[in-house]
């Protein structure tokens, strides 16, 4: 059975959006209308199959459409224009755009056009083969505002197990800049860091990722450790680490982000970019006063999280101050796993400089491995 077709409106002009809008309404049930929005990013967040571009600037256009398709390859591009433009038509058709409609005369050919792209996406939807798809890599993001969550350990042994556990390709990113932690849990020697991506940063690509990127022996999950440098972190800023996650969805099915809970720019631009943000929450008091307070610093920051952040229990056992049925009363976000305290099993493999797991079919996991297995492979169905 095909799925609903999302289409979204970018489009500057009020006039021109308004009068879009009205077309887009009148679409086939099996479509869904993303209304009107200039946040290019939030677009593209949304990934939708087909975007219908509005600019009174063929140039600024030309760049919106190279930059659209790089992260989202897939999505169907048609760009409207008040005025005829042979020479700005040829360009736009040449970096991409499916088709150019001068409006209001050619509002027909854009609703014929629209109505037969959703038929063509469905045929395709219908006889495609499920797979992972390279050029739009889905980022999540494991933030917690409260220090000593286990925000770092859920990251790492969730990239781990992910990789284990499917075909993806997995990249796991240490954004803790000063200190680190991630080498810690998976056995790995701090020899390369994300810092040495700086002077390449504006050209980055797959080639220069593998190469700082160092390899879990275990699993082949990849994981561009932090500088561990207060001195060398000064010098990473938010537009390094926005340029670093695209280039990154370009080249990994699934980028992990273990993110510090103060919260700074650089936090910031991660969790702009993140598809979904896992919080991490302990069954205490203190816990849920620091959520409150990050929800309402995201409130104050218009951080969009509709839809994006979930909770994540983390440490749940018997002695917990309050329990999960006090958080969902509290807490609007969706609770999206709970996991036990493994203190014992955990503390023992960071002194031997072991990951959690080692094996594909491994049959005597820890109890907090096993609890991340069957969490991934929820994620990945």
């Amino acid at each position: 059975m095909a799925t609903m077709k999302t289409i979204a409106l970018l489009a500057a002009d009020t006039e021109l959006a308004q009068s879009l809008e009205q077309l887009l309404e009148g679409l086939p049930e099996e479509t869904r209308f993303q209304h009107a929005q200039e946040d290019l990013r939030e677009i593209q967040r949304n990934q939708p199959d087909i975007l219908i571009l509005g600019s009174a600037h063929h140039e600024t256009a030309i760049e919106t459409v190279q930059q659209f398709l790089t992260l989202n390859p897939s999505t169907v591009i048609f760009y409207v224009s008040e005025r005829s433009d042979f020479y700005g038509m040829r360009e736009m058709m040449r970096v991409g755009a499916a088709d150019y409609f001068v409006l209001p005369d050619e509002y027909p050919l854009l609703e014929s056009a629209l109505e037969k792209t959703v038929r063509l996406l469905n045929q395709q939807e219908q006889a495609a083969v499920p797979s992972f798809k390279k050029g739009r890599g889905k980022v999540l993001a494991f933030y917690s505002g409260k220090g000593g969550s286990g925000t770092t350990l859920l990251a790492a042994s969730f990239a781990q197990t992910l990789r284990l556990e499917s075909t993806a390709r997995v990249l796991l990113i240490d954004l803790n800049m000063q200190y680190g932690g991630a080498e810690y849990y998976l056995g790995l020697e701090s020899v390369r860091s994300l810092a040495d991506l700086q002077p390449v940063i504006e050209e980055v690509n797959e080639g220069h990722l593998r190469n700082v990127a160092q390899t879990e022996k275990y699993s082949g999950l990849e994981v561009l450790l932090s500088p561990r440098d207060a001195e060398m972190a000064e010098q990473l800023n938010d537009e390094f680490v926005a340029k670093l996650l695209r280039a990154s969805r370009l080249s990994y099915d699934y980028i992990i982000l273990d993110l510090p809970s103060n919260m700074n720019a650089i936090n910031l631009a991660a969790l702009e970019e993140a598809d979904r943000i896992y919080y991490v929450m302990n069954l205490d008091t203190p816990s849920l006063r620091t959520y409150k307070s990050v929800e309402s610093l995201f409130l104050r920051l218009n951080l969009h999280l509709e839809d994006r952040l979930e909770i994540l229990i983390n440490k749940k056992s018997r002695e917990n101050e309050i329990t999960i049925q006090d958080i969902k009363s509290l807490v609007e976000q969706p609770i999206s796993v709970e996991l036990i305290r493994d203190e014992r099993n955990v503390q023992k493999a960071v002194n031997m400089g072991e990951p959690l797991r080692k094996e594909v079919n491994e049959k005597k996991l820890v109890p907090l491995a096993r609890e991340i297995r069957k969490w991934v492979a929820a994620v990945i169905e």
